[in-house]
């Protein structure tokens, strides 16, 4: 794949906003593109060398591997596997499954580490995302102390939403992407509870869903 194709790739990411056109060049010639049917694994570990991985279309889970529980979902635009910049063990501990059709692009981890000696904006980048993903589980073991099941999984529900969800007729509608079991293991929650709650909030019409789809209308979003 040419460098330009590349560069078109790593244009839709806040992370490379501040690099000069000549830098991205440099950093396309690192780059590998592959296409990830949806259900497949993506590696975090490549012929031994860990990866930094861009995502640039569709949806990826991030899995314990320890208990195959989902961690947290990586949306289109954004990177993941750079845990493996702090943490030696991360490829052992996490797997990545495609949600979706994806796109992605990946550098290896130590390329990547030289990069952002160079360039202070990446470095920055890097670590503003990990410091993201740090106050995402932070927020979870709070919302674990002090809220109700039924009060972190209607959350959940509205965050991924408004996350992931485009407006449509006066709501806003997201992919249908994950399992009772996902939802109760990114919400410290049992199977069971997730289905008796989403049942409930769709029988009090504050949601809609079916196989494909989760929706809620934007006025409940903004309350």
């Amino acid at each position: 794949m040419n460098a330009l194709t590349k560069y078109w790739f790593l244009e839709g990411f806040d992370l490379f906003q501040k690099l000069s056109k000549s830098t991205m060049m440099e950093m396309c010639t690192m780059l590998e593109m592959e296409h990830i049917d949806r259900g497949n694994s993506i590696a975090l570990q490549n012929k031994d060398n860990k990866s930094i991985i861009f995502l640039k279309k569709g949806t990826v889970k991030i899995i314990d591997s320890m208990n195959d529980n989902a961690k947290f979902i990586v949306k289109t635009g954004n990177i993941f596997g750079e845990l493996s910049l702090y943490d030696a063990d991360t490829d052992v501990r996490e797997k990545a499954l495609a949600l979706e059709d994806c796109i992605i692009c990946y550098i290896k981890a130590d390329q990547m580490e030289a990069l952002m000696k160079q360039h202070k904006s990446l470095k920055n980048g890097i670590l503003k995302i990990y410091g993201i993903r740090i106050k995402k589980l932070e927020r979870r073991l709070q919302d674990l102390l002090y809220k109700d099941s039924a009060t972190r999984i209607k959350e959940f529900i509205m965050d991924y939403i408004n996350e992931f969800g485009q407006e449509q007729n006066g709501k806003i509608v997201a992919k249908n992407l994950l399992s009772h079991k996902d939802i109760a293991s990114l919400t410290n929650t049992s199977r069971q509870t997730v289905s008796n709650i989403l049942s409930t909030l769709r029988k009090n019409r504050l949601i809609d869903y079916g196989s494909g789809y989760v929706s809620m209308n934007i006025n409940e979003l903004t309350q």
